[in-house]
């Protein structure tokens, strides 16, 4: 059974590599970030989710392990939260559409400052904990698209004003159906929900 396991976990790490590859090849790079939507609400979350499955193939006493080195849950949260609001950033944008370092960072950065530590950190947050993890990030989002959809000139110098507010309507949006969405897996005790457990019945929950 564990031997079945490594070999499902070895093959789901392989797997989650050739896609991390993936997206970092030209083809995709240029497509993904040819769009400031494509770039903000496909490239990035897919780079966050990396991350996130990265950790949760991680066994449960490395996680733990990495958790305490890392200073225990609050540090991992704030690391997330700071490393999430700068992308978000038009400057940043513009920087890693710019300058090759600052696309690599991009790349590190969002698999492994933001959804890795997330995952670790939120098995150890109380309901106010991650609530407030949510809930920052519906704000964060619809403040952002908000003013990119009234601001009246270009904020990102790499792209065009209708394609800066498209990307603001998407993110409003976004915000919007993902808040109800939490809030109907708090009002609701059954289906998907960050605070269920996995199907392997162990206590890991969904990031």
């Amino acid at each position: 059974m564990i031997g079945a396991l490594s070999h499902y976990s070895g093959r789901s790490a392989l797997a989650l590599g050739v896609f991390y590859l993936l997206l970092a090849t030209p083809i995709a790079r240029d497509w993904l970030e040819a769009s400031m939507s494509r770039h903000m609400l496909v490239q990035m979350p897919l780079l966050v989710v990396v991350g996130i499955i990265a950790a949760r193939l991680v066994p449960g006493r490395i996680q733990d392990s990495l958790l305490i080195r890392f200073g225990g849950a609050w540090p991992c949260v704030i690391a997330a939260l700071f490393a999430s609001s700068y992308w978000m950033l038009p400057r940043a944008l513009d920087a890693a559409l710019t300058d090759p370092w600052a696309e690599v960072a991009k790349f590190l950065s969002l698999p492994f400052l933001v959804g890795f530590p997330l995952v670790l950190a939120w098995r150890r947050l109380t309901l106010i904990g991650r609530g407030f993890v949510w809930t920052n990030f519906f704000s964060m989002l619809a403040v952002l698209g908000w003013l990119y959809i009234v601001a009246p000139v270009r904020v990102c110098n790499s792209y065009l004003v209708n394609d800066q507010e498209n990307a603001g309507w998407y993110m409003v949006i976004a915000s919007v159906l993902l808040f109800f969405w939490w809030l109907g897996t708090l009002l609701v005790g059954g289906g998907v929900g960050p605070d269920k457990p996995d199907q392997s019945g162990s206590d890991r929950t969904f990031a």
